[in-house]
């Protein structure tokens, strides 16, 4: 509740839009209002700038925008020069403003000036002078820098506990990128999609500049961009490493943070959304006028003709806009109240995204706005799935995580989005917002607890093996119900949030000076071991060590039930140097070295790599679509899955509950459940894998029959270089010496 003094200290500039305000913030005479522009009444439908030919012959642009509570909506189109010309939209349908303008080509870059109140204690900031984004724009021109003139309030109002309820009335044109209309016209005949099953899958989860800014072997002009990504050089390395879908950070249309722009800095991954229908322009190497549509294009085609999928990570929990303080650039100026869930105090958003600010999916337009997104990804741009960041939030019903949500069930019958890969971030930063495990079928998740596990695991910091036994054959006790899958767990050790694979083993503490937050941002949790030093060393059994234990974390990941996800350059030895929380570091902190694959060491890791992503492919056994039964599948089988002590004997309930540092995994290739698509039985070689996380050598006994008579070693992560494969052989029932903090895998032989 405000009290008496806020209330007269706002009151003259929201009902009058002068006074203190004026003279503080509009002191410039107002310029001559430009030129207005006839339109017909046009259609409500489809939302957005559509180019079509008119039944008269005419070509021009239908602009269709909801805007439910506003009391008027002006179209405005700018010229080259950025000259302004409005057009009144006065037809309104079902609380969508719209009118065909004939004569508007692709190309016209254009915006909207939305008309109602100023009454931000009851959420209503409509603001004329803010020229608005359409939130269906195709492509967008231009880069918001947020000078004080975008802020639909005055931003630098002495009362700042008050300055979000006086309105700003300075233009914001000249400061604010532009929508332009595109035309679509591809319908894909000539793309084929992979279709990779997910069982089958391997996510490599990349950023389209980083991936490609540095690399010598793709044009400089190309470099960072889409056609960078699409060049042969960049698709050669995803082909040799062998993953089978591509999972892109952020490439809507985003904005940089006011703090970042203070600090001289930029918003690098991109989850900052303000456009959900355009690529982020920056990323395009052809132009930013509807070029970068195009471009976005041939990159998809290039990744499917090489048998790659695209994924997107998309962020529609909440917007660039962020809270009563941030910009008005779109939806704020649009509709406030109908885009926004609002607090209470309605000047105040509910903000379960820790960015400020959070979308109101429960509205049917906001969720036709989301699906409408999606559904455009999809068909007119050839995406094949998507990564929903913070899921959780788009899963509040009014308040709670609800997994009957309008969101969920609407995706969930969408003929469309039900058949591509959906993948979900279950948690928000809200109260009961972690749902790792809650999600529906259709849904797959990132799985925390497998990171969580394996981490711990390999610093040896875990009280038992249970987690990890349960991390490693698929999470049942999450997944097994309601007919998901073990491809429902997406396994990762990193992602872009968080240490680097090689800064895990090389650091405990977050080293985020560079961000200019005082080390403040960034986990503290990061489950590290620095192998006795932190950072750089010279020290070469520290060296050593650190690279025996990437492999052993590789190795782990890319054994392990469920689908794997691997972070571009994790193969390769890439640092941050100790940056845990990268999102402003758009610079060689961020970017890939492609000069680590000059050193043998890295390159042998690199290799190592692309042979366990084959070895998976190969075997159907390391794949499974099914949870195990710890049973045998046939009369002459034996149980699908063991647990192993190092003593050669099959773990007790007490083995799980003791503290260790090994574990063995036998998983039998003859006892894999389901057909293939012959309808012929499963059948694969049986493997027996050896983790240990000590700090010595341990003898491990190899279960003898009917398990095996030998078995031959097919990975050891203890040898510095593999070669092709060690090859070396094991009578059954004997022991092998298993060398400290190593992974053996071994194939029953004969």
């Amino acid at each position: 509740m405000s009290s008496a003094a806020e209330q007269e200290a706002v009151a003259g500039p929201q009902a009058t839009g002068n006074g203190r305000q004026a003279a503080a913030v509009n002191g410039a005479r107002r310029a001559a209002p430009p030129p207005t522009v006839p339109a017909r009444p046009g259609t409500p439908t489809p939302l957005g700038a559509r180019f079509r030919v008119g039944p008269d012959g005419v070509a021009g642009t239908n602009f269709a925008l909801w805007a439910g509570g506003a009391e008027g909506v002006e179209l405005c189109l700018f010229d080259e020069a950025g000259k302004e010309s409005r057009v009144r939209l006065a037809e309104l349908t079902h609380e969508i403003w719209h009118g065909f303008v004939p004569g508007v080509l692709p190309g016209q870059r254009y915006g909207y000036r939305v008309h109602g109140r100023w009454d931000p204690w009851t959420g209503a900031r409509w603001n004329p002078a803010k020229l608005l984004l359409d939130p269906y724009a195709r492509a967008v021109d231009g880069d918001f820098t947020l000078p004080p003139e975008v802020y639909g309030h005055v931003r630098d109002w002495p009362q700042q506990h008050v300055a979000d309820t006086v309105r700003d009335d300075r233009d914001s044109a000249p400061y604010v990128p532009k929508g332009v209309v595109v035309h679509d016209d591809d319908d894909w005949a000539d793309d084929r999609r992979p279709k990779t099953p997910w069982a089958d899958s391997v996510i490599y989860e990349l950023h389209v500049k980083g991936f490609t800014q540095r690399h010598p072997d793709i044009p400089e002009e190309l470099r960072g961009t889409y056609a960078g990504l699409a060049h042969p050089a960049a698709i050669e390395h995803l082909v040799k490493l062998g993953v089978t879908a591509v999972e892109l950070l952020p490439v809507h249309q985003f904005a940089h943070e006011d703090h970042l722009l203070r600090r001289g800095l930029r918003n690098y991954w991109g989850y900052n959304s303000i456009g959900y229908f355009a690529p982020h322009a920056a990323y395009a190497a052809s132009g930013t006028t509807g070029q970068q549509v195009g471009e976005f294009k041939r990159m998809v085609r290039a990744l499917h003709a090489a048998g790659i999928e695209v994924i997107l990570d998309v962020v529609y929990n909440h917007t660039a806009e962020a809270g009563e303080l941030g910009p008005t650039l779109s939806l704020k100026g649009i509709d406030n109240r109908g885009y926004y869930r609002l607090q209470d105090d309605a000047r105040r958003y509910a903000d379960y995204t820790g960015c400020g600010n959070t979308l109101h999916v429960v509205q049917p337009h906001v969720l036709r706005l989301i699906t409408d997104s999606l559904r455009y990804w999809v068909t007119e741009m050839g995406v094949d799935g998507f990564r929903f960041d913070l899921a959780a939030a788009l899963a509040r019903s009014m308040h709670d995580v609800d997994m009957l949500s309008p969101f969920l069930a609407v995706i969930a019958q969408d003929p469309v989005l039900r058949r591509v890969k959906l993948i979900a971030e279950p948690w928000d930063v809200g109260s009961g917002g972690y749902q790792v495990g809650a999600f529906p079928p259709l849904w797959t998740e990132w799985n925390d607890r497998y990171r969580n596990a394996v981490r711990d695991f390999w610093r040896h910091a875990l009280p038992d093996v249970r987690e990890m036994g349960y991390r490693l054959s698929g999470s049942s006790d999450l997944y097994a119900w309601g007919g998901r899958r073990p491809y429902a767990s997406v396994n990762f050790i990193t992602a872009h949030d968080g240490f680097t694979l090689r800064d895990l083993v090389s650091y405990e503490r977050k080293h985020n000076e560079a961000n200019g937050e005082g080390n403040r941002d960034g986990t503290d949790d990061n489950r590290a071991w620095n192998c006795g030093t932190e950072g750089g060393t010279d020290d070469a059994g520290v060296l050593a060590l650190r690279r025996r234990q990437l492999r052993n974390l590789l190795t782990t990941l890319l054994l392990s039930t469920g689908v794997p996800m691997l972070v571009a350059g994790d193969e390769l030895g890439r640092t941050q140097h100790g940056n845990n929380n990268a999102y402003c570091q758009d610079n060689e902190i961020s970017w890939l070295d492609w000069g680590l694959l000059e050193d043998p060491g890295w390159r042998a890791l690199c290799e190592l790599t692309s042979r366990l992503i084959a070895l998976r492919h190969r075997h159907p056994v390391l794949r499974r679509r099914a949870f195990f039964s710890g049973r045998a599948q046939t009369a002459d089988g034996l149980r699908d899955l063991a647990w192993f002590t190092s003593r050669g004997t099959e773990m007790t309930e007490q083995d799980w509950y003791a503290p260790a540092a090994t574990l063995g995994m036998y998983l039998s290739g003859r006892d894999i459940p389901g057909r293939d698509e012959r309808g012929a039985q499963i059948l694969d070689d049986s493997f027996l894998a050896v983790l240990h996380a000590g700090e010595t050598p341990v003898d491990f006994v190899l279960p003898g029959p009917p398990w095996a008579e030998r078995y031959e070693v097919v990975v050891d992560t203890g040898l510095e270089e593999q070669g092709e494969a060690p090859g070396v052989e094991h009578r059954a029932g004997r022991g092998i010496t298993v060398p400290a903090r190593a992974v053996l895998l071994l194939r029953v032989a004969g």
